[in-house]
Formats: structure tokens, C-alpha cells, sequence
């Protein structure tokens, strides 16, 4: 069953009448049967901090940890603070070792070891291998479940040895070719060995040019593999060539839909996983601080502006046609900053080609700032009859349109340098220095020619 939004509503709508109405029984049927987890996921997102305890309460126990898994950070630690190692364990059984440790590197470190104690030894071996890496690496992404065979084989032993399975882990299309130390030295995909002669050797039909992932490689890396090569899963090994685990598409897809929520929440400084319902206490907290870093950023340009006070004064006119010249700025300048943090999350922008983009962007802002200094020149000369101020405002805005296409170039570029996230601060930063040179150099031509 889909996540989609217009299908959820109504049933969201029915089990909030439900729940109104005090029809408990059958809003837990309809919370327990016929929803996927994911849904329910949703559906608890999408409600309200009362009404979303009572679904909880309502929802199976067993139903928890698959629920649990497809919510995000802020609601998913919520219920994970209320609940003890014994419940953990209960609601998490069942589930793939990769998402087990997803939902235990949200808990304090004595929580995660009094669950791991808890746990059988291999199992807790295998999640322990998941634990050892950041959330943000291949290591953390990977399952160790993998279906592994030697290369000295006949296929017909593979074929008996698979049918001895109950069900294949999910997204197997390849079993891993491993030496008896687990060295990993081919993948046979599952095509291959159904249309191939039964009798023939693993090594003789097994593919050597495949992709292996370091598991110290980025979660964004591991992303951009998939895309290029059209992946659905691939193995994972350690710095010394043995095979730890592999990531599936599945996995690389939360990725991809993670980075897309951080670059567009980034941009107003919030947590792409905050919880839509959160008391107001704790998202007023949260907001207040990236408005503290804004007010900074107006102050500043406040301040610019008060040096041309008595220029604004005896020229009423500076006052109308100044917005003009920052939002034009600002928007030239987040042009440029978009494209440029795109790149670098495709990994298109590297120290070999950003001399390039420079002047590329330098040219594109000149020649922007030559069209549309003619066009608000024109207008400034036709509202306020005077040519001056139109050859002013027209200078301004070549001036300050070239240097928001330099300033969306650099920052994202300097900023990725000093491993600061482009999208959190850099429009920020652009906004600021596009207001200050907009204004600056609109106020400080026309002192100079008036004045």
C-alpha cells in the first residue's frame, strides 16, 4: 500500500471521528488492519501530540518497531525514550539489522548496550559490526545479511543450497563470491545463474568488475554510485577487502530523500526531521536561533545603510528604488548559489573546474546586470524625471549583480572547504553581503554624484 497523502486523508479523517466520538474498537481496526506500517508511520505524523499517543496506545505491539522505522528522528525518539530494553527488543524483532541500528543510535549509549546484552551473540555481533560505523557511511547503511557461496562450486550445488532458504534477504539480484576468508573476489548475479549450465564452476561465469563499497565511504557517495550505475544492491567491505555486508536500494532511497529534505529545510536553518506537531515550547527554541543569526545579518546591513542617513534625507528617492537593487541582487546571487550546491551534491564541482564556473557566473552577472540596469535605469528616469539618478541606480546594479554572482560561486565553494554545509549557512551569507554591497554602492554613488 502507497504513502500517498490523498488516499491517507480520508482515513485519517474517519479515524479522527473515530477517536472524537470515542470509538476506540474500531479505530484500533482500522489502525491494525489493512494500513502498511508505513502509512501508519504517516498517519502518526500527521496528527496532533494528544490524539498521537492514543494511535500509539492503540497500535499492536508487534506492529511497533516496523512503525517505528519509517518515522521521522523527532517522533520516532519520542517513542523510543518511553520505551525500556525489554519493549525495545519485543517491538524490534523481526526487523533487518540496518534499521535495528538506525533506531538504536537515536538512544544514549547505556540504552544501546543494555539492549545489545539483551540480544542473542550473533545477532548482536551483526548489529554490533552496523553500530561501529557513522549512520552517515556505507557501514552504517549496510545489512550483513548476504548470501555468500565459494567460487569452486558447481551452480546445481548453488541452486540446493538456495532452495535450503526459506526467503532470500530482500533486493537479492547478485550472491557474493567470497574466498574462506571471506575476501570478497566476484558477484554472481541470480540471471546468470538461472539461464547457465548447471554443471559449469562458479568462477567460470561470476562477474570480477563489479562495485565494492568501502565502508568508510559517505552515505551521498554511495548514493551517487547507484544513480550512475543503476544498482539495486552492492557489497560492502572493510579496508582489508573482506566482505562486511551490502546496501540495497531500498536504503539508498532514504538517502536521496533525506538529502533532498535537509537541502530545502537547511535553508531556513530547521532539522529536516522535525516533527510537524512539536510544542510550540520546543520549535520556538529551535527557530529562535537561526532568527538571532539573522537578526545579526540585518544589523549589519542596518548599519550600512546608516552611514548614507543624511543622503536618504535630502534624496527621497534613493528611499523607493533602494529595494530594487538588494532583491535583484539577492535573487541573481541565489541563482547562482542553487546551481553551485546542487553541483557539489552531485559532486560536479571540484577545485578543477571552479575557476570555469567563476567567470562563467562573472559573465552571466555582467551581462544580467548591463539588461536590467537599462530597464530600472529607463523606469528611474520616466518615474522620478531625473537622468542622474537613472544612470545611478543602473551603475548599482551592475555592480551588485556581479558581485552576487561572485559571492554564489565562493561561499558554497569556501564553505565546503571548511566542511560547513552550504545549504545551513550560505544563503545567509549571500542575503547579507548582496543588502551591503546592494546598498553601499547604490547610497555611495549617489552621495558622491549628489552631494
Amino acid at each position: 500500500m502507497s504513502n500517498n497523502p490523498e488516499k491517507l486523508q480520508p482515513r485519517l479523517a474517519k479515524l479522527n471521528q473515530a477517536l472524537e466520538s470515542g470509538a476506540l474498537d474500531q479505530a484500533r481496526r482500522m489502525l491494525n488492519r489493512g494500513l502498511a506500517p508505513v502509512d501508519v508511520a504517516h498517519l502518526l505524523e500527521s496528527t496532533p501530540p494528544k490524539e498521537r499517543e492514543i494511535l500509539w496506545g492503540l497500535l499492536d505491539p508487534e506492529l511497533h518497531g516496523d512503525v517505528l522505522q519509517y518515522l521521522g528522528d523527532d517522533v520516532q525518539l519520542e517513542f523510543l525514550n518511553r520505551m525500556d530494553a525489554e519493549e525495545l527488543l519485543t517491538a524490534t524483532e523481526g526487523l533487518d539489522v540496518d534499521d535495528l541500528a538506525d533506531l538504536l543510535q537515536q538512544l544514549p549509549n547505556t540504552v544501546i548496550q543494555e539492549v545489545l546484552q539483551s540480544m542473542e551473540a550473533q545477532e548482536r555481533q551483526r548489529v554490533e559490526a552496523v553500530l561501529s560505523y557513522p549512520e552517515d557511511t556505507a557501514g552504517g547503511l549496510m545489512n550483513p545479511d548476504a548470501i555468500t557461496i565459494r567460487p569452486d562450486i558447481t551452480l546445481d550445488v548453488v541452486l540446493r543450497y538456495l532452495r535450503r532458504h526459506e526467503r532470500l534477504p530482500d533486493a537479492t539480484d547478485t550472491l557474493l563470491v567470497v574466498t574462506r576468508r571471506d575476501e570478497l573476489i566476484g558477484i554472481l548475479s541470480i540471471n546468470r545463474l538461472l539461464v547457465s549450465d548447471v554443471s559449469v564452476l562458479v568462477r567460470e561465469v561470476m562477474q570480477t568488475d563489479f562495485h565494492a563499497i568501502q565502508a568508510t565511504a559517505s552515505d551521498s557517495d554511495v548514493a551517487t554510485l547507484f544513480q550512475k550505475h543503476d544498482l539495486i544492491s552492492a557489497p560492502v567491505v572493510g579496508i582489508d577487502g573482506k566482505l562486511l555486508g551490502r546496501i540495497t536500494i531500498d536504503d539508498v532511497v532514504d538517502v536521496i530523500r533525506e538529502d533532498a529534505q535537509h537541502q530545502v529545510m537547511s535553508m531556513a536553518g530547521l532539522d529536516e526531521d522535525e516533527d510537524t506537531f512539536a510544542p510550540a515550547l520546543r520549535t520556538s527554541r529551535r527557530r529562535a536561533v537561526w532568527l538571532g543569526i539573522n537578526l545579526v545579518a540585518a544589523t549589519i546591513v542596518s548599519i550600512a545603510i546608516g552611514f548614507f542617513e543624511d543622503t536618504i534625507q535630502q534624496i527621497a528617492a534613493l528611499a523607493v528604488l533602494m529595494p530594487i537593487v538588494s532583491s535583484m541582487g539577492g535573487i541573481a546571487g541565489s541563482q547562482t548559489l542553487t546551481v553551485l550546491i546542487r553541483g557539489i551534491a552531485l559532486g560536479h564541482v571540484s577545485g578543477a573546474n571552479v575557476r570555469w564556473l567563476l567567470i562563467r557566473e562573472l559573465l552571466v552577472g555582467m551581462t544580467n546586470g548591463l539588461i536590467w540596469a537599462v530597464v530600472v535605469g529607463a523606469m528611474s528616469v520616466f518615474r522620478f524625471d531625473d537622468i542622474r539618478l537613472g544612470e545611478i541606480i543602473a551603475m548599482a546594479m551592475v555592480i551588485n549583480l556581479t558581485v552576487a554572482t561572485l559571492a554564489g560561486t565562493l561561499i558554497p565553494v569556501m564553505l565546503k572547504k571548511f566542511k560547513i554545509d552550504p545549504a545551513l549557512s550560505g544563503g545567509v551569507l549571500l542575503t547579507t553581503i548582496t543588502d551591503v554591497v546592494g546598498f553601499v554602492a547604490f547610497l555611495g554613488l549617489a552621495t558622491a554624484f549628489y552631494l
